[in-house]
C-alpha cells in the first residue's frame, strides 16, 4: 500500500489522492484500506515515517561534517518531488485534523530527539559549549530548509545548505545555542 501511495505522489500532489487510487494502484478493496488506514492521510503518515526513517543520523566524529551530512540528506529527501508532496499535503491536512497534527508533530519530535545524538557528541568532544541545547541546534539547522520546501514550496538548492550549515555551526560553537540560567 505504501508502495502504491508513493507511486501515486509522483504522478500527482497529495490534494488529487484518494483511497480508490490507492485500492486501484495496489490492487487492495478501498474497505481493506479503510480498515487499516481510514484515510489518505493515514497512508500517507505511515509512507513518511517509513520514508523518514531512512535518514541517517550521521556520527564522523566532526561536528561540521555531521551537520553537513545531515543537512544534505534532509534537502535530498525533500527534493525529491514525491516527497515534498507528502510534507506539504500532511501540513496541509494537519492545518484542519488534529489527528494528523499530532501525527505530524510525533513524527518531528521523534526525528528530532534522534538526531540531536550529533550535538550531544559534539558537546562530548568539546567541540560546543556544554550547556548547548540540542534541540534549538537542530531547530536552528532545519528552519530555513523547511521554511523553502513549505512555505516558499521550493528546493534546497546547495547555496541554502552551505549558509545553513555554516550559519548553525558557527553558532553552536560560539554558544549562542547555550541554555543560560
Amino acid at each position: 500500500m505504501l508502495a502504491a501511495a508513493y507511486e501515486e505522489l509522483d504522478r500527482d500532489s497529495f490534494a488529487e489522492l484518494t483511497l480508490d487510487r490507492l485500492a486501484r494502484r495496489s490492487g487492495v478493496h478501498v474497505s481493506t484500506i479503510r480498515r487499516r488506514w481510514r484515510t489518505v492521510e493515514g497512508v500517507v503518515v505511515d509512507l513518511l515515517a517509513e520514508r523518514s526513517s531512512t535518514l541517517p543520523t550521521p556520527d564522523t566524529g566532526d561536528f561540521h561534517r555531521d551537520l553537513r551530512e545531515l543537512t544534505q540528506a534532509i534537502a535530498d529527501f525533500n527534493n525529491a518531488l514525491r516527497n515534498r508532496n507528502v510534507m506539504q499535503g500532511l501540513l496541509a491536512a494537519a492545518a484542519h485534523d488534529t489527528r494528523v497534527e499530532e501525527i505530524v508533530r510525533n513524527a518531528f519530535v521523534r526525528r528530532t530527539e534522534e538526531v540531536t545524538l550529533i550535538v550531544r557528541n559534539a558537546v562530548e568532544r568539546g567541540d560546543v559549549p556544554e550547556e548547548t541545547d540540542a534541540w534549538e541546534v537542530i531547530a536552528s539547522l532545519g528552519a530555513p530548509l523547511y521554511y523553502r520546501v513549505l512555505i516558499l514550496r521550493g528546493s534546497i538548492d546547495d547555496r541554502l545548505v552551505h549558509t545553513t550549515v555554516e550559519a548553525t555551526y558557527l553558532a553552536a560553537r560560539s554558544g549562542v545555542f547555550a541554555r543560560k540560567g
